[in-house]
């Protein structure tokens, strides 16, 4: 195998070796995010050094992971009808974000984001999509008769709704930003009744899905990174509602339903 064969100085491969650093990744990201958060959007604060218009910043810190997937696949020799299926579904995810997404930011916006933390995102991202790409194209990967129908259409069904959530609570929000261009209002459509960050919600339930139906560690791996910076975020993002907006939804949760 192309990246196989490069080793590092203790061994590992370097699908075995940034695999490692996701999952380390993972539950550093989420006890540092417990206590600080990454200072873009509504957490905007000086200090951080040099910054980026927003969607600039969107587009470079996303698209590595839709070239570094697709570069990885199309050099490798293994996949299987299963593996350009999952490709597809990761590719149309990538897009949105960082081909559709940025551009669908309400103009005039001047938010910004520190070079910083779009570098990390970039390195996160690439890395990301090589080892999602290794396993389903460097690998003796399962084709579509080796794998149980069930959990690949449950995987699949999942994956859809997340991307359907995650995509309609943004659509909501840019109503939202474009009716309140002096301030922010408080979301009140679709599941944004339950919970405060629904468009979190559903990023985490695709890769969830993604995860289910790939039944891989890589694909595992990318739902826990998700869920580490999502949930500290969606808390976050909650107490800042309840502390902006008096009259805040009491029984609205921060991410689950009834829960938390």
């Amino acid at each position: 195998m192309l990246y196989g064969a490069i080793l590092l100085r203790d061994g590992l491969s370097a699908y075995e070796a940034v695999l490692g650093v996701i999952l380390v990744g993972a539950v550093v990201s989420f006890l540092l995010l417990l206590f600080v958060s990454a200072p873009y959007g509504r957490f905007a604060r000086d200090g951080w050094g040099a910054r980026l218009p927003e969607r600039a910043a969107w587009i470079l810190m996303e698209i590595p992971s839709l070239i570094s997937i697709v570069v990885t696949a199309l050099t490798g020799d293994t996949g299987t009808l299963l593996s350009w299926v999952l490709l597809a579904a990761w590719c149309a995810h990538y897009l949105y974000r960082s081909l559709v997404y940025p551009f669908l930011l309400p103009a005039g916006r001047r938010k910004s984001m520190p070079v910083g933390i779009m570098f990390i995102a970039m390195l996160f991202n690439a890395g990301n999509g090589f080892v999602n790409g290794h396993v389903l194209f460097h690998q003796a990967y399962a084709s579509l008769g080796e794998v149980r129908p069930l959990r690949l259409a449950i995987g699949f069904l999942i994956f859809a709704y997340g991307a359907y959530l995650h995509v309609s609570s943004d659509a909501h929000l840019r109503a939202l930003r474009r009716r309140g261009r002096d301030g922010y209002l408080i979301p009140d459509r679709g599941l944004f009744r339950l919970v405060s960050c629904p468009n979190y919600l559903g990023e985490i339930v695709e890769w969830v899905g993604f995860a289910v139906a790939s039944w891989t560690l890589p694909g595992l791996s990318f739902a826990l990174f998700t869920l580490a910076n999502l949930l500290p975020r969606a808390i976050s993002t909650h107490k800042w509602y309840r502390a902006t907006f008096p009259d805040y939804p009491a029984r609205r949760r921060a991410l689950i339903p009834g829960i938390l």
